[in-house]
């Protein structure tokens, strides 16, 4: 196996990933959790509870920090009314995190996707594999928004579970220099990363079950957020009525049928009706409700938000 180790390639990622001479805070995460000290020697149930009963640490951790998840909703909100675009920042699994959330807003919400964007060390290809070492090109990350000719009327939301990620740093400098709102997702209140922001969610999570892998608990705690985030502009902008997504986009069998009950229950029309008006809106199921809503007299949606986000 040596001569695998030895390999050129392998020795360049060493060499790249080696830490200078600095000293480096040691991350909360990082930490080793007393608890499963001597989780190799438990059996299957008992790894299991472990994992659950940190997990639920998790869920607590982001309700002490719902204060700062509500400003960052009221900032993301305005960013996207006003214009602007969102755009999520992070490596490994705080990248990829972000990228999942980023891709469910227009579907499900039927915003515009190059007003939600996420950027992962890496590209693309490290949504599928791990990349080593993307988490520390922190010039990539400067290069993909300078690109995007990210400006004031934006907002980088950077994560990463320690807050010392060099890729998400890089996202909150830009943001800096060109005057775009900052916010930081991280599990450490202390960490650069919040330092760097405007508005800070730093849930304690705390130590993992696997010292360091921050893919569990941390990235529950990151999901949890980042879902709530998005869920509440959307919801802030006018794209939900009540608890319905009228402005869903139909793109499977399933959401088509979904939108054809969506679209009867909150007009009153029959299903051929409904049908006739949501393919001749082209799978708008907001402009088809609309269009119904006139037809049938029922004008007055479940809810009108303060905010209206653009279609």
């Amino acid at each position: 196996m040596a001569h695998i180790l030895d390999r050129p390639e392998r020795r360049a990622r060493v060499e790249s990933a080696r830490v200078e001479s600095v000293p480096v805070e040691a991350a909360p995460t990082e930490a080793a959790l007393a608890a499963t000290n001597d989780l190799d020697r438990r059996s299957t149930a008992e790894i299991l509870a472990a994992i659950h009963t940190e997990d639920r640490c998790a869920v607590d951790a982001v309700g002490a920090v719902l204060p700062a998840l509500a400003r960052a909703v009221d900032a993301l909100t305005a960013v996207l009314a006003g214009g602007g675009r969102w755009f999520n920042v992070g490596a490994g699994t705080s990248g990829r995190l972000g990228c999942l959330d980023a891709a469910e807003i227009p579907p499900t919400f039927g915003f515009a996707p190059d007003r939600i964007e996420a950027l992962v060390a890496g590209g693309p290809a490290a949504m599928m594999r791990a990349r080593e070492g993307a988490e520390d090109d922190a010039e990539s990350a400067r290069t993909a928004l300078r690109a995007r000719e990210l400006g004031p009327r934006d907002a980088v939301v950077a994560i990463s579970a320690s807050g010392r990620t060099p890729y998400a740093l890089a996202g909150l400098e830009v943001a800096y220099q060109v005057g775009a709102r900052r916010i930081a997702i991280s599990c450490d209140p202390d960490s650069p990363l919040a330092r760097a922001a405007e508005i800070v969610i730093a849930p304690h999570t705390g130590p993992e079950v696997i010292a360091g892998s921050t893919r569990m608990k941390g990235g529950l705690a990151q999901k949890m957020i980042l879902h709530s985030l998005s869920t509440a502009v959307m919801v802030r902008l006018g794209r939900v009525e009540g608890n319905r997504m009228t402005h869903l986009r139909p793109g499977s069998r399933k959401l088509w049928r979904r939108a054809l009950a969506l679209l009867q229950e909150l007009s009153d029309a029959d299903e051929a009706t409904a049908r006739d008006a949501l393919e001749r809106s082209y799978g708008d199921v907001a402009e088809a409700l609309a269009v119904l809503r006139t037809r049938h007299g029922s004008a007055l949606p479940l809810h009108r938000s303060g905010i209206r986000g653009e279609r």
